[in-house]
């Protein structure tokens, strides 16, 4: 996941967050729903704006929250999700960030037809 050799904490912790985009990118992945699993032959794939998730861990209600994603925040690698918010101390409601961990990846979304022909190969790799 990260270019350094070190098993250090401290380095790892550095290297996450000294990561380019391009590699920050791919730490952003969740694992798929089973069916999704089964279906497409993989465990996780980044995940894109647009595509379903459930929340598995989290407190103050977000558990069990299955919506949308809204945004990808790459430099902090959380996940926006719809209707999961959090009150501040004035009583407004604002977005809470998620972490691509602590999701399941429930439905895909396919409009982008890049990401689906490469589904399609994984899809047609299990077959053969």
């Amino acid at each position: 996941m990260t270019t350094t050799n070190s098993t250090k904490a401290r380095k790892q912790r550095k290297a996450r967050a000294n990561a380019p985009l391009h590699k920050k990118r791919r730490m952003v992945a969740a694992h798929l729903d089973s069916a999704l699993m089964r279906e497409y032959n993989v465990r996780s794939l980044t995940v894109r704006k647009g595509d379903t998730v459930k929340v598995l861990r989290g407190g103050e209600g977000i558990k069990g929250v299955e919506s949308k994603v809204a945004k990808v925040d790459l430099s902090e690698c959380k996940l926006i999700i719809e209707n999961v918010t959090v009150a501040k101390a004035d009583g407004t409601l604002t977005q809470r960030a998620v972490d691509p961990s602590n999701v399941v990846i429930t439905k895909l979304d396919l409009s982008d037809p890049w990401r689906k022909e490469k589904l399609d190969g994984l899809k047609e790799a299990r077959r053969s």
